[in-house]
C-alpha cells in the first residue's frame, strides 16, 4: 500500500489525528519538501515526533525516479509525506497513478491546505476565490517583474468579482536575493510581492498579507498594496490575496482581523 499523507501547514504537530495514525502504521516513509516546507519543523523533528525514519526525495527522485518508492510499496506499507494537503501538486497525482498502474493500493489522508487557511484567517469566503496564481522571483524567469500570465489571471478573477490567492515563490540554494533565507532556501515575502504588484500593476489595489498560517501566531494585514510594501511581516511562509468584489461581511472581517482602514472599501 502507498498512503499519501498531508502534514498540515506549520510543524510536526499540524498533522491530523488520522494522518498520525496512518504514519504510525507505515513500515517506511518517504517525503518531498520541494513543493512546500514545514517551516516550523525539521525532518529530525518529524522523525522524533512520529518515531519513524523519513527518506526525503528531491524533485528528480519523485518525478523521474520514483521506482524506489513504488518498489517498496509493492511489499510494504509505505507513507508518502507532503506539507499541506496531499495531491495538491500534479507530481503527487502522477506518483499515485504510477502506483495504481502497478496494482499498488493507494490511500489519501488529507491535511489542511494553505487556501482554506487563507480564507479562514481573513474572513474572505472560500467560494468567492477564483483561479490561484504563483508569483515567481523576477530573477528566475528573466521577464517582466510581474508576469503577464499572473496579471491576466488576476484581472480575469476581478472581472468576475473573485478573489485571487497568490502563492509566493520558494527557491532552494539561491543566495543574495531579496527574500527570507532559511538553510539556503529563499522564500518570497508578502511585502516584496506587494511591492512588485504596486510598481508593476496597481499601487492602490487592496491586498491582504497572510503570514505563517497554521502557526501559533499567524499574521493577517489588509491595506493598499503600496502600504503593504512598506511592512515587515517576519518569518515565512507568506501568501498574498488580491480581493475582487468585497461583501460587507468580508469588509468587516478585514477591518477586524486584518486592521484594514475603513476608507479602503469606498472603492469596493
Amino acid at each position: 500500500m502507498l498512503t499519501f499523507i498531508g502534514l498540515g501547514l506549520y510543524d510536526e504537530a499540524s498533522i491530523t489525528v488520522e494522518g498520525k495514525k496512518a504514519l504510525s502504521e507505515a513500515d517506511r516513509a518517504f517525503a518531498e519538501f520541494y513543493t512546500s516546507h514545514l517551516v516550523g519543523a525539521s525532518v529530525e523533528d518529524l522523525e522524533a515526533y512520529h518515531d519513524i525514519d523519513i527518506e526525503v526525495r528531491n524533485r528528480a527522485g519523485v518525478e523521474q525516479g520514483p521506482d524506489e518508492i513504488l518498489d517498496a510499496a509493492e511489499d510494504e506499507h509505505v507513507a508518502f509525506l507532503t506539507a499541506g494537503d496531499t495531491m495538491i501538486s500534479t507530481t503527487h497525482v502522477d506518483l499515485r497513478l504510477r502506483a495504481e498502474e502497478r496494482g499498488i493500493e493507494t490511500r489519501l489522508v488529507h491535511g489542511v491546505t494553505a487556501q482554506s487557511a487563507a480564507s479562514g484567517l481573513t474572513g474572505l469566503q472560500n467560494y468567492r476565490f477564483g483561479k490561484a496564481v504563483t508569483l515567481p522571483f523576477p530573477f528566475v524567469h528573466g521577464g517582466d517583474p510581474v508576469p503577464k500570465s499572473v496579471v491576466d489571471s488576476l484581472e480575469a478573477n476581478r472581472e468576475h468579482g473573485l478573489h485571487t490567492l497568490v502563492y509566493l515563490d520558494i527557491k532552494v540554494e539561491w543566495e543574495g536575493r531579496r527574500g527570507v533565507e532559511i538553510d539556503d532556501d529563499e522564500y518570497m515575502t508578502a511585502d516584496y510581492a506587494a511591492e512588485l504588484f504596486a510598481e508593476h500593476w496597481d499601487p492602490d489595489a487592496l491586498g491582504v498579507a497572510v503570514c505563517r498560517a497554521g502557526s501559533p501566531n499567524p499574521v493577517v494585514a489588509a491595506d493598499r498594496l503600496e502600504a503593504l510594501a512598506e511592512r515587515d511581516f517576519g518569518d515565512p511562509l507568506h501568501m498574498l490575496i488580491i480581493p475582487g468584489e468585497v461583501h460587507h461581511v468580508e469588509a468587516d472581517a478585514l477591518m477586524a482581523l486584518g486592521g484594514a482602514p475603513e476608507t479602503l472599501f469606498d472603492d469596493y
